[in-house]
């Protein structure tokens, strides 16, 4: 897409202006983002998500004693009728991947890596409902659904502010309210990472919080060190070959530090592996249970194709690829797989074509490497036959 186009989604500024001024800066308001939006799932649809084992669910329930009690499902069906006729809030994670309609809401952010994008979360809420002031430490995109829901925006937080005493809830102790607006079905604002807010219901209403990855500094050096030491021979090790004789025996000297950095530099600045351990970091599936493998053989696969079976990318996998040298390198679900350069198109369709079928695929199916490649996703689970 034209990164200087102006978007409706953005309230008319052009993709480059919102990253320039707002993308992890300061928070935006934009009214009418999706005008005349309706909502793809109802209150009931995701209180019946809420029931199932394999979804993430919470209930957040204020008191006037004891505030936001939370309880974690799947839920019981008969949950819900015992619940107050007000301020209470069901959240539901990666509706996404449950409900189509949901994740084409997707596809509206397509200025942004898709590989970044992290799940749908949808919530309801009964007037008054809430989760407290908090901040995240990702970007999010609040859209209005059905109902009004007013939203406050405070300080920049860190993990030095103070919170409640809360088992489960990490809700701010001190909110100072610097802007508030009410949001109606088609409104959407978008938060930057650490900004303190706090949304409150009017009335019944669904938001649809469409959040990003955004590994922690502590995730990337565990992960990658961890992937890192499987190509490591044990032999390799620190090493003072030429060193000074020592003139104090308990004494680190910093020629020791030195060679250590060294060490670690030579291995942690490798940029294939890095890139490798990157793509299949995040391409990792949030519930890998969903991504089945499929016994199915090359014949079976182009007699199927050929009659005019479509596949589809599967709902919990995610793709990205790029480029390591003078190869390509596909990432599917935590995996990689490195590609001649020649199938660079191929990939790109792969990666971001809503369906895969005999039209698109053409060519493809009589290239040995492309054709290989489409029936190892589909054995693998990240593409699947779409349901006649």
């Amino acid at each position: 897409m034209n990164p200087d186009t102006p978007l409706q989604l953005l309230g008319g500024l052009t993709a480059r202006e919102f990253m320039r001024d707002y993308w992890q800066k300061k928070p935006l308001l934009i009214r009418q983002a999706l005008p005349g939006f309706e909502t793809p799932i109802s209150p009931d649809e995701l209180a019946g998500l809420a029931l199932e084992e394999e979804v993430e669910s919470r209930l957040v329930i204020e008191h006037g004693v004891t505030p936001w009690e939370l309880r974690r499902g799947p839920f019981e069906e008969d949950a819900f009728s015992t619940l107050p006729e007000r301020d209470w809030t069901l959240l539901v994670q990666a509706v996404d991947q449950f409900v189509p309609e949901v994740a084409e809401l997707m596809e509206n952010f397509k200025f942004l890596p898709k590989w970044r994008i992290d799940d749908v979360m949808v919530s309801f809420a009964t007037a008054g409902g809430g989760v407290g002031p908090h901040f995240d430490n990702y970007d999010v995109f609040l859209l209005q659904g059905y109902g009004k829901r007013r939203w406050q925006v405070g300080q920049m937080c860190n993990s030095e502010s103070a919170l409640l005493d809360h088992a489960d809830l990490k809700i701010l102790a001190e909110f100072a309210p610097t802007e508030e607006w009410v949001l109606e079905p088609g409104d959407m604002l978008y938060l930057p990472p650490l900004l303190a807010h706090c949304g409150t219901a009017e009335d019944d209403c669904m938001t649809y919080s469409v959040g990003f990855r955004a590994p922690s500094a502590a995730e990337v050096l565990t992960h990658f060190t961890d992937f890192l030491s499987q190509f490591l021979p044990d032999e390799e090790r620190y090493s003072d070959a030429g060193a000074q004789p020592s003139s104090d025996p308990t004494q680190i000297q910093r020629d020791s530090l030195d060679r250590l950095k060294a060490l670690l530099n030579e291995h942690m600045s490798d940029e294939r592996l890095l890139m490798t351990w990157f793509g299949q970091f995040m391409t990792e599936p949030r519930y890998p249970e969903r991504i089945g493998s499929l016994e199915i053989s090359e014949e079976e696969f182009l007699d199927t194709i050929e009659q005019g079976a479509v596949l589809v990318r599967n709902p919990s996998a995610r793709m990205a690829w790029s480029e390591v040298g003078e190869d390509l390198v596909l990432f599917a679900s935590g995996q990689s797989r490195l590609l001649p350069a020649n199938l660079r198109e191929l990939l790109k369709l792969v990666c971001s074509a809503d369906a895969l079928h005999i039209d698109n695929l053409g060519a493809w199916l009589a290239d040995d490497d492309g054709r290989c490649l489409v029936l190892e996703l589909l054995k693998q689970g990240s593409l699947e036959f779409a349901d006649e």
